[in-house]
């Protein structure tokens, strides 16, 4: 091997000098990150080194499952519809044909503004794919689940195996009804919360899941009055999620009835409440029991799985569904 090969002089990146550790060639620094990892060598770097802000990379598993799902893509296939709950508003729905969408995975604030909402990280459960309805700290943290496919604010069209997802863009409420005016804080950072100059964090994607013969809409945080072109895009819905707790944090007692009585679905499961399991009185949330119990037909589940055939929905009329302090924790 030759002297001068040991020995490279740093290459010239964007115009400027490639600094190197005093020593180091570039030959043996990537020799080194060879023999410790190129995790390790890079501490050999100074600060404005490049570094990847997504950890996706090194979730275990593969896409075999995806493969084989996509070649179902377009099929009906009937049998129950699994909708298991993972607390605040987070909602996973497996179609009959097995495949897998999680809604709204949370975590805590991480500039800690807000306060510490949850007991534990979102668990690191396996989904096919993962949505956002929109970038607020308790709906986003879709870097959690071991997920193929992720799918943030998604809005339009999209298929796989037996699941068809529409996207409607819309706007996040921006008037707190209840007696927390958290929206006034948006106010104090000097920005504006309501439409139609609304900062982007406010801006919704309300999801329609169709599977099994069943159409959940996925609500999340959106605006009890959008305009009469959404309310016919979006048609029948047979499972509604509308976020309603004893607060009024998001909506209001009013404002859930009134989107109940609008879209008449067959299911309604209330969201964004106090759940014991994974939640903490900081969110300043309550329970969804006074809103649940002051409905015509209700059921108090007492575990956080549903299996729903559509057979069943079709004969069901605004019956509330309430996950109360279940969760689910893997």
């Amino acid at each position: 091997m030759e002297k001068d090969e040991l020995n490279l002089k740093p290459a010239l990146l964007r115009g400027d000098e490639d600094k190197m550790a005093p020593g180091l060639s570039r030959r043996s620094f990537f020799m080194a990150a060879g023999a410790a990892g190129i995790g390790g060598a890079t501490t050999l770097l100074n600060s404005t080194s490049a570094k990847a802000q997504s950890t996706d990379w090194t979730q275990p598993g593969n896409n075999n499952g995806v493969i084989e799902l996509q070649k179902t893509t377009g099929n009906t296939v009937e049998g129950a519809v699994g909708i298991d709950y993972f607390g605040h508003c987070a909602i996973k729905i497996t179609s009959p044909g097995g495949a897998t969408v999680l809604f709204d995975p949370w975590r805590d604030d991480p500039s800690g503004a807000w306060g510490l909402w949850f007991k534990n990280e979102f668990p690191e459960t396996p989904v096919d794919i993962c949505m956002s309805t929109h970038t607020h700290f308790d709906h986003d943290a879709i870097h959690r689940p071991i997920s193929t496919m992720v799918l943030d604010r998604m809005v339009g069209n999209f298929e796989f195996a037996d699941l068809k997802i529409t996207g409607f863009a819309d706007k996040h409420v921006c008037r707190a009804p209840g007696w927390y005016d958290w929206t006034n804080a948006l106010g104090e950072f000097g920005v504006q919360a309501c439409p139609p100059d609304n900062v982007s964090h406010m801006d919704m994607v309300v999801y329609l899941v169709e599977t099994g013969g069943i159409r959940t809409l996925i609500w999340g945080d959106n605006r009890h009055n959008p305009p009469q072109e959404f309310w016919n895009a979006i048609g029948q819905v047979d499972v509604l999620t509308l976020p309603v707790d004893g607060s009024q944090h998001i909506l209001d007692y009013k404002q859930g009835n009134d989107i109940v009585a609008k879209l008449k679905p067959k299911i309604i499961i209330p969201t964004h409440y106090l759940n014991e399991t994974t939640s903490y009185t900081l969110t300043t949330l309550q329970n969804a029991d006074e809103w649940v119990k002051s409905q015509k037909s209700y059921k108090m589940l007492d575990n956080p799985s549903l299996s729903l055939e559509a057979a069943d929905v079709a004969g069901m009329d605004r019956e509330f569904l309430y996950f109360g302090h279940n969760a689910q924790t893997g």
